[in-house]
């Protein structure tokens, strides 16, 4: 069962225009919240493509999100570019170093290749420590005025009437909000064309896909390079709001890819809409328990295990079984006919 085209696309845009509106008829620590939310589902979007329809589990995205975030802290310190020209020279770097990395990690499969995806990140950051242009082990800050300065902010500012600080925040929750929307819309009708199915057949059976065709080092090596341009544009957008950077930071491995982890697994790995549900549990989960200090990260810990446990599709699935409600549907329909199907007379003797 899925929802009327027509209703899904009104609710869509109602949803998105509340959404957009959000810097104007919100507080901005509201604004910085949703920019929070909305950087662990891009991430989340990102990690279900790599590891829930190519079947690629990497436990090293926190390469891409560190590599694009002193990517872009390099193009203002030390060549004076606007910081959103940083943003996408951000994402290119961690597209490019995702070249050398897919040669050694593709050579290994399950465990291994999670486990030197993770080994290749850890020697990332270690080396990221060394340069001392970027403050080295210490990390470094954005010179002051970075964001106040930036491309489209003074335009805001009037616009919305609210300060610089104010104003940059609406920027680059604009921009992370777009990302996300243009990640979800590329992934649906990507994972709908030809190469998208073949992709679902690589994960499900690689060698029955080989043998009708399909390339799975080509493909996996493509969406493996298209996610960490996702990654390194958002790790590169978070920093700037952050304004600090350092190698322990960028480069978290909790941070940036366990509770990405989490969030898919809980929401429905496989699934569109399963990192959205994930993130908003995650985020109500982190609101409630946030005083608690480490119950917080007992209680996600045991909701992981009872979903893997009880609900192997994660919440969306779950929902989705229960009531047949598909809102992103990804199978084909097979063609409507106006009548019964033909049949073939038998021959007699």
């Amino acid at each position: 069962m899925t929802l009327p085209r027509p209703i899904a696309i009104i609710l869509a845009f109602a949803a998105l225009a509340v959404l957009y509106a959000m810097p104007a008829i919100a507080p901005r620590a509201v604004v910085q919240d949703l920019f929070g939310i909305l950087t662990l589902l891009v991430l989340a979007m990102n990690w279900n493509m790599l590891a829930g329809f190519a079947g690629l589990v990497s436990v090293g995205q926190q390469a891409f999100v560190g590599i694009g975030a002193y990517a872009m802290f390099a193009a203002i310190i030390l060549y004076g570019l606007d910081p959103l020209i940083g943003v996408l020279i951000g994402g290119i770097a961690a597209a490019l170093f995702a070249v050398p990395m897919a040669f050694f990690a593709f050579r290994l499969n399950g465990a291994y290749f999670a486990i030197g995806t993770w080994v290749v990140a850890d020697i990332a950051r270690l080396a990221i420590s060394q340069w001392k242009a970027l403050g080295g082990g210490t990390g470094t800050s954005l010179p002051k005025g970075t964001t106040r300065d930036m491309w489209g902010v003074e335009g805001i500012k009037d616009w919305l009437d609210v300060s610089s600080a104010a104003a940059a925040d609406a920027l680059t929750y604009w921009l992370m909000l777009s990302l996300a929307v243009v990640l979800l819309v590329a992934s649906y009708v990507f994972l709908r064309s030809r190469m998208g199915l073949g992709l679902q057949a690589i994960r499900d059976n690689e060698t029955a896909a080989r043998s009708v065709g399909v390339d799975p080092v080509k493909l996996k090596a493509m969406v493996f390079l298209l996610t960490a341009f996702g990654t390194g544009l958002c790790g590169a957008l978070a920093f700037i709001q952050i304004t600090r950077v350092t190698p322990d930071a960028a480069f978290s491995v909790i941070d940036w890819t366990a509770f990405v982890i989490f969030i898919t697994v809980i929401g429905g790995i496989g699934t569109l809409p399963g990192p959205i549900v994930g993130v908003a549990v995650f985020y109500a989960l982190q609101r409630l328990l946030a005083d608690y200090g480490t119950i917080y990260l007992i209680v996600l810990g045991l909701l992981g295990i009872a979903v893997m446990l009880f609900a192997r599709r994660g919440l969306w699935g779950m929902f989705t079984d229960r009531t047949g409600i598909d809102l992103l549907p990804l199978r084909h329909r097979p063609p409507k006919t106006d009548g019964p199907l033909p049949t073939t007379k038998r021959r007699t003797a």
